[in-house]
């Protein structure tokens, strides 16, 4: 999951880390680009790991936190970060682990390639089902 993410960006020009948290937020996999930021490492993983806890993706909590929003305080939990890039991953209904982008031009970009990543392995997700 985390290769093919790291894949889907640099297919896109894109230098970023990947990270990919257990379902409680513990780091199980970072790849880092070559070029991508030394800040990106650990913003993979707190938007993955904030994707587990909240079983929301952080593009969407980035916006349902805004700060003219009433859960614009989530923002101030320590590890926390909304932007998006955070993704849950599911297996049989249940929040099974994250997986977090940083360091491409958008948000939305990171979202895509964590989607992509996801994707990669959702034949074996289902089979948990």
């Amino acid at each position: 999951m985390a290769q093919a993410a790291l894949d889907s960006c640099r297919e896109k020009n894109f230098q970023v880390t990947v990270a990919v948290v257990d379902r409680m937020g513990v780091p199980q996999v970072v790849l880092r680009d070559r070029f991508a930021g030394a800040h990106t490492p650990e913003s993979a993983t707190r938007k993955a790991a904030t994707a587990v806890s909240f079983r929301s993706d952080t593009l969407t909590l980035a916006d349902n936190t805004s700060s003219d929003s009433a859960h614009s305080g989530a923002r101030f939990i320590d590890g926390i970060l909304m932007l998006g890039g955070g993704v849950p991953v599911t297996a049989a209904g249940s929040v099974v682990a994250g997986i977090g982008v940083a360091g491409a031009p958008s948000s939305s970009d990171d979202h895509a390639c964590a989607q992509a990543g996801i994707a990669a392995v959702t034949a074996q997700l289902e089979l948990a089902e």
